[in-house]
């Protein structure tokens, strides 16, 4: 006669499976793609992808559920040559994020290659002590055999653990790569609830989807020392929410650029970002926009604490 453990159809009475949480670090050169892999690996939008360089600024983390590991993903401020006292507290914010994760993952833009500001990280990442990993993206824009070569090239410089080719925008490679995150992650309870997708709160997701907006409207006009604020935050009767931000701007030539001819850009980019926070916050959402000219906001420290940097002294 067959026999078999009792429990056993249903799943009862088997060993529950081990979680595992840990992080993980994305750093790179401006623009290499890392916050449209973020978002990605997530499966929604928790960092904004911007065409102008330099725009994540605080460490976006994104949580990633994938099997019984959650993954803790940190969006580090591009990493380059730093001119000005906001662009050394973002390199330095990169540099802590990837000293304090499980992994660290170098993202290499296939097409660039091994240009002079990937070499000037690679230099660097030995004294990072944390298992490397080479993520080459946009390899569907270059031949395989400069692919090969590119890795090749990376590995001789600095000995990878692993090594993972995707193309960020069309998903080729990341699912691969989120399992090979997961199985990395060291065992222990989840770091987050199973339903949340970041730990960045919405009043700060919400600026930084305005922010986005300005950007991709005038990022040919606008230089990016331009913040973004949510003032308040009110959720009133029947479920919608009154959110006021302000941006702010350095000069007030700046300031009639955001605004535009009539209040013509200022609108196109509330109605535009009114949209993205209605669906990150599930609600709707009633989107008032000021802005002010505030010189020299980038030597202010509380900007900084605003957006989870450290202020650098001297």
């Amino acid at each position: 006669m067959a026999e078999h453990e009792a429990g056993n159809e249903d799943g009862e009475g088997l060993p529950p499976q081990e979680t595992r949480a840990g992080f993980v670090a994305l750093i790179g050169v401006p623009n290499a793609g890392k916050s449209t892999l973020l978002n990605a690996l997530v499966g929604a939008k928790v960092s904004i992808v911007s065409r102008k360089v330099q725009t994540t600024r605080a460490l976006v983390r994104g949580i990633v559920m994938e099997g019984e590991a959650q993954i803790v993903l940190v969006d580090t401020p591009g990493i380059f040559a730093p001119k000005r006292r906001l662009d050394r507290a973002m390199v330095h914010s990169a540099w802590s994020g990837a000293a304090d994760a499980d992994a660290v993952c170098l993202l290499v833009d296939a097409r660039k290659g091994a240009d002079e500001e990937v070499e000037t990280i690679l230099r660097r990442l030995p004294e990072v002590k944390r298992p490397k990993i080479l993520i080459l993206n946009k390899i569907d824009l270059i031949a395989r055999e400069r692919l090969l070569e590119l890795v090749a090239k990376l590995n001789a410089l600095v000995p990878f653990e692993d090594t993972y080719m995707i193309s960020a925008l069309n998903g080729d490679g990341v699912a691969d790569l989120r399992k090979a995150l997961a199985a990395r992650m060291p065992p222990g309870p989840w770091l987050y609830p199973e339903d949340q997708i970041s730990d960045a709160p919405l009043r700060m997701l919400a600026a930084e989807i305005t922010r986005e907006k300005i950007y991709d409207r005038l990022h040919e006009e606008l230089p990016y020392r331009s913040t973004v604020e949510t003032d308040q935050w009110q959720v009133r009767p029947d479920g919608s929410v009154r959110i006021e931000q302000t941006i702010f701007v350095e000069r007030e030539s700046q300031r009639s650029i955001v605004l535009g001819k009539g209040g013509q850009t200022i609108k196109a980019i509330g109605q535009a970002a009114r949209l993205e926070i209605a669906e990150a916050a599930e609600a709707k959402v009633h989107l008032f926009l000021h802005v002010k000219v505030r010189e020299n906001w980038a030597d202010d420290p509380a900007r900084y604490r605003e957006m989870g940097l450290e202020f650098p002294t001297g």
